[in-house]
């Protein structure tokens, strides 16, 4: 199948390369040629980020951080990586527009559904930042709950792995890969693809997901046009 409108998500760690923290110009640079790719084809793109390569509100919890100032901290970080995808797609003259759902008008967008699929439509593409501007939902919520409000054909989950294994592939090499795989069977075989809230969501909403490497080059475009890439999970 070859997509027509999809949303892209990235974790904020995909954007730190091969540092320890923050974000890697190279890195992003790489992403933005990727974008662009699938962009000239037609192809309407929305994009949530991650901000774990900043700051994690979960991991600012477990040393005495109030949860809900550290999750709002999160969102903050989620804003700071849209701004920089922002400029790195400009760089390569794809007009861009960064929504948030807090509202920081002098920087971004207020998100405005109808807005951001007329964004679309007119071939930009839409970032979407801090995640659902609500404290204890995850990047991955936000994702699956904007694909589904802009009706996007599916969620193209960036990852440094290039599918769904049925154990962690970095450990365990005799892993094996799932080319497809129904979203009942990930919950029953306890497999790890995106946090339960954002999972189910999806489920109820029949909205497909697809598990595949970002930082192999190409993988991108192939995917959006149609060639099997990664994990597809679907109903």
């Amino acid at each position: 199948m070859q997509y027509k409108r999809i949303l892209l998500k990235l974790s904020g760690e995909a954007l730190m390369g091969d540092r320890n923290y923050g974000i890697d110009p190279k890195r992003l640079s790489e992403y933005a040629k990727e974008i662009k790719e699938v962009v000239d084809k037609g192809i309407e793109v929305a994009i949530v980020i991650g901000g774990g390569n900043i700051f994690r509100g979960v991991a600012g919890a477990s040393n005495g951080m109030d949860r809900v100032q550290g999750d709002h901290m999160g969102m903050l970080a989620t804003c700071i990586n849209g701004l920089a995808l922002q400029s790195a797609l400009e760089a390569e003259n794809v007009f861009t527009r960064l929504q948030t759902a807090l509202e920081i008008k002098e920087v971004a967008e207020p998100y405005i559904r109808r807005k951001a699929i007329r964004h679309l439509e007119k071939g930009r593409v839409v970032i979407f930042g801090a995640g659902t501007g609500n404290p204890y939902f995850t990047t991955d919520t936000a994702a699956v709950l904007r694909a589904i409000e802009i009706d996007a054909d599916a969620i193209l989950k960036g990852t440094r792995v290039d599918g769904v294994y049925d154990a962690d592939p970095e450990k365990f090499k005799n892993a094996v890969k799932f080319e497809n795989i129904t979203f009942k069977d990930v919950i029953e075989k306890g497999l790890k693809v995106m946090d339960m809230t954002a999972f189910t969501l999806s489920e109820e909403n029949n909205l497909p997901i697809i598990i595949f490497d970002m930082n192999k080059q190409g993988n991108l475009l192939k995917l959006v046009s149609g060639e099997k890439v990664g994990t597809l999970i679907n109903i």
